[in-house]
């Protein structure tokens, strides 16, 4: 007879993961489970063994981002607003650096790839909603403009939280969002304005102060 799942077990061997990939410690089946209070077969009864947990760790990322996403307020101003899912990518990265470092592992399947392809469509409506209040002109992909402006976002986290370069170096993003802005039709001061008003660099004790 097969074990119930525990949700709160599968949790907690994901947050240990997480926490062993941010102590950069080896993580192997045994590894895992150490210290924790259940079995090696815990690993089997929730992903079907380490595989699956990887899985698991890659797709929790994708979740946390769409929470975080979430939290982003839709206003009248979608310049702003694109601006603002931008930060809190950064956001997401620098309190998930664990998590995020496996998110972009293409190596591991997704567990539900729509899930995480919905992240990007947080960017592509804000996009679309731009070009529909005249801001970007009508040539302009709105998918395009999302990616674009992921891109930025996912170089400059990239350089930080998994790369050499200060914290500072995320001060970058408000002008190269106004540049792609600005280069997809808006115009240049309103732009900056919408960028002022949405972009946010988490403080340096910002990802200390919440919880993993």
């Amino acid at each position: 007879m097969a074990r119930p799942k525990d949700p709160a077990v599968r949790t907690l061997l994901i947050e240990r993961a997480a926490a062993m990939l941010r102590a950069r410690e080896p993580i192997t089946l045994r590894s895992l489970v150490a210290g924790t209070g259940v079995s090696t077969m815990a690993v089997y009864t929730h992903f079907d063994g380490m595989d699956g947990l990887w899985q698991a760790l890659r797709q929790e990322g994708f979740t946390r981002l769409g929470a975080r996403f979430a939290t982003v307020a839709t206003t009248a101003d979608p310049v702003r607003d694109l601006t603002a899912l931008c930060a809190a990518y950064l956001d997401h990265a620098l309190t998930h650096p664990d998590l995020y470092r496996v998110m972009f592992d293409a190596s591991v399947d997704l567990e539900d790839l729509p899930a995480a392809d919905a992240t990007l469509e947080e960017l592509v409506r804000a996009a679309r909603r731009g070009q529909d209040a005249g801001r970007f002109g009508a040539g302009v992909v709105p998918l395009d403009l999302a990616i674009q402006s992921w891109a930025i976002g996912h170089g400059l986290v990239s350089l930080v939280a998994t790369g050499p370069l200060p914290r500072e170096t995320l001060d970058h993003g408000p002008l190269l969002l106004c540049a792609i802005f600005t280069a997809s039709g808006d115009d240049a001061e309103r732009a900056r304005a919408s960028v002022q008003r949405g972009w946010h660099r988490p403080a340096p004790d910002d990802d200390d102060a919440r919880p993993a």
